[in-house]
This record gives C-alpha cells, structure tokens and sequence, in this order.
C-alpha cells in the first residue's frame, strides 16, 4: 500500500463500495471541515482502466474502496471552488493491489461501520457479495467483530422479497415483524404485501404476523419427544435461527401422542402401578398430591400443555389416597371414615378466585408489602415464581362471569392499565407479565425496560412490583391467606352474592346455617329441615329484600372472609388450616400517605 494525491476525475465509486449505485450519500456532517481543511484522512483505492478510454490518455484511472462520502463532499467543494483550487482537486489516497474483492468490500464496510452506521439491510447487501467472495459466516463475524449469530440473523433477511427488505430499510417495518416473516414462505410473503398495500385491510404484525403464519397455533421444536429429524415433520426458525416451529400442528400431534403413548408403556414396564396422562384440557396440581415412592403404589403423571409441551411427575398419589396409605399400614388403629368436605371442588373454586381477587386489588396499593411478598417467594419459591401470572382458571362458564364482573377485577385492571401505560407497553394488553417479562428477552428490549425503570421514581417502580406480586400470587394459596389477614381486608367492600354463589352450595347443613346468618335462628330452625331450594330462596330473599324479608347488607360467608371459618364441625374448608398455621405478624409499612403517592405519581407519568 502506498499513499499518493490523485486528481478528482481519476476517481470513481468503485462496485465493491457497499454505496455504490446509491444515491448521493448525506456529507452535510462533513462538509464544513473539508471546505475549510480540505480531506485528511486518505481514501482507500485501487488501480483500474482508465475511466475515459476516449480522453486518449494513458494515465490509469482509480476506484475508491472506502471513502465515498469525502469523495462526494469533495466534488462539491470543487464545484463551489473552481477548477483553479489545488486543495478540492487532489485528494490523498492509499493505494490498495489490485483484483482482491472480499479485501475491498471488507474494507468498505469497516470503515462505513466505524463513521456512519450502516442499516441491516445495507449490511446484508455488503455480507452476502462476501459470502459469494467465499467468506464464510464465522470469517465475517471475526472480521467485524459481531457475534457468528448476528452475522446469520443480517444473512437471514435474504429469505425476504426485495420489497420487504425495502419496507424494512425504510422503517415502515419493525424488526419483530421482519424476524416473523424471514419464516414465511415466498407465497405468504406476497400475502402479506398484499395486506400491507390494501387500504381496506391491515397486515399482521409482531405476535399477531406469528399466528397469522402458523394458522393460530406455533409449537416450539424443544416441545418434541421424538425425533424431528426421523419424523420427517417440516420446521421453521426465526431470524435469530434459535427458536424452530412446527409447519404442521397435526403433524406434531400425531407424532408426539406416539411418543407419549411409548412413554406410558415404558413406565409400566419398570414397574409402576400406574400411569395417567393429564389432557391438555385439564391441569396436574402438586398441591393436590404427594410424593410417593413406586414401591408404596405411587403412579406416574404425564402432564400435556397445550402449548406442545410435556411434564412428567413421577412418584405421585392425590393427598387422599397417599393418607388412606398411611392408615393402611397402621392397621391396628381403627381408621375413622373420613368427614365429608362441606364444600365441593367447584364452590372451593369460586371462593378461592373471590379472595384471590380482593387480595391482588388490594395489594395493588400496598408497594411495601408486595416488595416484601415478592422477597418472601424468591426465597421460598412456588410453583409460579419463574415468573408467570395466575391462569386464573375457572372450572364453569358461570364462576368466570362472576370473577370477571367483579370489583376486585375491575380495580386491578385499572392499576394494571396505568402500569402497563408507564411501561410503555399496548395497554389493551391482558398482563403486565406472560410474553413480556418472562419470555427470554433480547437484548434490546430487556435494555429498553432497564433504561425505563431507571428513569422512574421509587413510588412508580413500587406500583409496578405491586402489580407483578399480584399477577403472581398464587390463587387459593397461603400466600392468599397470609397478606389477607395482614391487610384486614373485608370482602364486602369486593364481593357480593350472586346467583353462581347460590348455586354452587348444595349442603343442606351449610345451607341452614346461612339461614341463621341472614334470616336468623328462628327461620333457620323452622327449615332446618327443608330442601336446599328453598334453603337457597331464603338467602336470596334476605340479600335482595324480596318476599317481606329484611334486606341484608355486606353480608359475606364464613369461607370467604379473612381468616375464614366452617360453618359445620365436619370443616373441609381447604385455607382454615393455612390460615391457622401463618400467624398474623408485624410487617415494616410504608410512611404514611406513600402508597397513595406511589399510585398517583404512576397515573401522572403513564399520562
């Protein structure tokens, strides 16, 4: 290499330049000091045949490998100057051999790098001329010094129509819709430029483009039990070519309940008694059971998500049946038969989702204890501190009406609103957590959500971990339970009897001492024998002042209440024994008026 000053009209853009066949590039930035210093810094170039054949001269011609843009800002000087200025007619240059491509657009590329960024797509142009050069992915990215990842995620867009890559470079196109589309095939792609040029119909974008491309349901690669490879199943990746998706959903179905069926005959070859496979429709709760060895008649659960996904507990007996165990090796004491429970399955249900629901609204307010709750689970961990949000699930249509009409939904969405608007998030979002804050964020979002909490104020980073405790606080736990009684919360001021209520109690002797409560013990012993219908009219009549009776107001069940409380000596309410074991103990609260100002300043900046 050697340094000369050659004149303006021996120069030209070379092709291996990663602007060339550009437009003029912006040298606003650097024309000021090359009209008062003239350029400094030397052009990169190369020899080539004489740009004008028909001048007659012999003189050989050059072409610039970097440093089009001073080349650019140049001619203008010149052009201002006139053709008598010595300074805007020769520029200094390092002369570079002859004929090696890769070299030159290596060359160009860092030295662009290191001025004026290049754009992704720009990069890709420059990446993929070097892989045709023979540079392979892991030589550009030691070149460059990006990770061999990030080099095959900027190659990737070369899956994209031109078009699409255009879009992108104009910024009309976000960079998650672009990695969903570098998934799609050439057909969908069109589609989905279609879309985008309608005015009459809006293309997906984002999570939506995703579900759009995999007909509304995507099932991660990891998910398989069996062998993609042999199964012959097609699978697509994204642009950072680590997450791979099925094509076919069926396809992977088929596949994976073979492979799950081999499991289950698998176990019960070892020896296990038993092998349930939990449907996706349903869920395995380990509160509900025990852990219990093979040879005590523990049996296997094969949990299927309907993400794809599947768990598989072994060693495993529901609490009921692992007790009838125990007593069964203890036969010289007389085993009592069991109290029948004077709730059922689905009114524990409802009451768990009532409390679970006052409590998060609650909490909400209260950025002291929630921090400290939130403390309390990192050290002891539940089973959903990885972190998720409460599925909240309901086991009837007419328990999840009555959740989603009640006050304590309605105060928490609130809350959640202003903290997702604070966060800068959609705020038509259903959860501040779930595909947000435990997906594996990338390294620019998880910066963007960093560099916003740095900027807000304690009070508002208190009314967010308030809100995140209460998509994470387990329903129908101990932690339900504990905050609860610590804050005093009365549920009247949440709840109210409804008809799913009425309905779901069928206990006779529950029923009548309901009676008691509302109508009093003297109605209550005149239908002490009646039927659970007329039982359920009389309560009813109470709460709404029908039928002469004295209307009732704020009235709440002894389960629902905090702490609760059976209403018979057969008991059966699944929290009273929680609540008995978490004693009510002093917990350090915020100053006075803090949590108030902790919502209210959240309101302001999320406005």
């Amino acid at each position: 290499m050697k340094l000369e000053f050659i004149a303006l009209d021996k120069l030209a853009v070379s092709k291996a330049n990663m602007r060339y066949a550009r437009k003029a590039p912006d040298v606003t930035d650097i024309l000021p000091t090359v009209r008062k210093r003239g350029v400094i810094v030397p052009l990169l170039v190369r020899p080539q045949f004489n740009p004008d054949p028909d001048a007659g001269s012999d003189a050989p011609g050059y072409e610039i490998v970097a440093g089009a843009r001073r080349f650019h800002a140049a001619c203008i000087v010149a052009a201002e100057a006139g053709d008598g200025e010595p300074v805007a007619c020769l520029l200094p240059c390092a002369i570079l051999d002859d004929g090696d491509d890769a070299a030159a657009i290596e060359a160009s590329l860092i030295e662009n790098t290191a001025r004026l960024d290049p754009d992704e797509v720009t990069q890709w142009e420059a990446f993929s001329r070097l892989v045709r050069e023979g540079r392979k992915p892991e030589d550009i990215g030691a070149t460059f010094g990006i990770p061999d990842a990030g080099v095959r995620r900027i190659l990737a867009l070369g899956n994209l129509l031109p078009r699409i890559r255009n879009l992108y470079r104009a910024e009309k196109i976000d960079a998650a819709t672009i990695r969903h589309l570098t998934m799609a095939s050439k057909q969908q792609q069109q589609d989905w430029i279609a879309l985008f040029d309608d005015p009459q119909a809006r293309a997906p974008t984002g999570q939506q483009l995703k579900a759009w491309l995999f007909g509304g349901t995507s099932i991660k690669a990891s998910h398989a039990l069996f062998d993609i490879d042999q199964s012959g199943l097609a699978t697509v990746a994204d642009l950072f070519g680590e997450d791979r998706y099925f094509a076919s959903a069926d396809g992977f179905w088929t596949a994976q309940n073979a492979a799950i069926e081999a499991r289950h005959a698998a176990y019960l070859e070892a020896g296990w008694c038993e092998v349930v496979v939990v449907p996706a429709t349903e869920h395995f709760h380990g509160w509900e059971h025990e852990k219990t060895p093979k040879n005590k008649g523990g049996r296997v659960y094969i949990d299927v998500r309907a993400s794809g996904e599947v768990v598989f507990h072994e060693g495993y007996l529901s609490r009921r049946e692992a007790e009838r165990a125990r007593r069964a090796d203890q036969p010289q004491v007389e085993a009592a038969k069991p109290a029948r429970a004077e709730m059922t399955a689905k009114l524990q249900a409802y009451v768990d989702l009532h409390r679970h629901s006052a409590v998060r609204a609650v909490l909400a307010g209260e950025g002291g204890v929630a921090l400290r709750l939130m403390v309390a689970h990192a050290i002891a961990g539940t089973h959903l501190f990885r972190v998720e949000a409460d599925p909240q699930s309901a086991p009837s249509d007419e328990i999840a009406a009555s959740l989603a009409a009640s006050r304590g939904e309605a105060v928490f969405a609130e809350k959640r609103g202003a903290v997702l608007a604070l966060l800068g998030f959609d705020t038509d979002s259903a959860r501040v957590i779930g595909g947000r804050f435990t997906e594996k964020l990338r390294g620019d979002r998880l910066a963007a959500i960093f560099l916003r909490l740095l900027d807000l104020p304690d009070p508002a980073v208190l009314d967010v971990v308030s809100v995140v405790m209460g998509e994470a606080l387990a329903c129908g736990s101990v932690a339900v339970e504990a905050v609860g009684m610590h804050l005093a919360i009365n549920l009247a001021d949440w709840w109210e009897a409804d008809g799913a209520f009425l309905d779901l109690n069928r206990d006779r002797e529950v029923l009548t001492a309901m009676v008691a409560d509302t109508a009093g013990p003297a109605v209550a012993s005149a239908n002490a024998g009646g039927k659970t219908k007329a039982l359920k009219a009389i309560v009813a009549d109470c709460l709404a002042g029908d039928n002469g009776r004295t209307r009732i107001e704020r009235w709440v069940p002894r389960w629902v209440a905090f702490p609760p409380a059976a209403y018979t000596a057969r008991g059966g309410v699944g929290t009273v024994s929680a609540a008995a074991k978490v004693p009510p103990a002093p917990v350090p609260q915020l100053e006075p008026g803090a949590a108030q100002s902790a919502s209210e300043e959240t309101e302001r900046l999320a406005a």
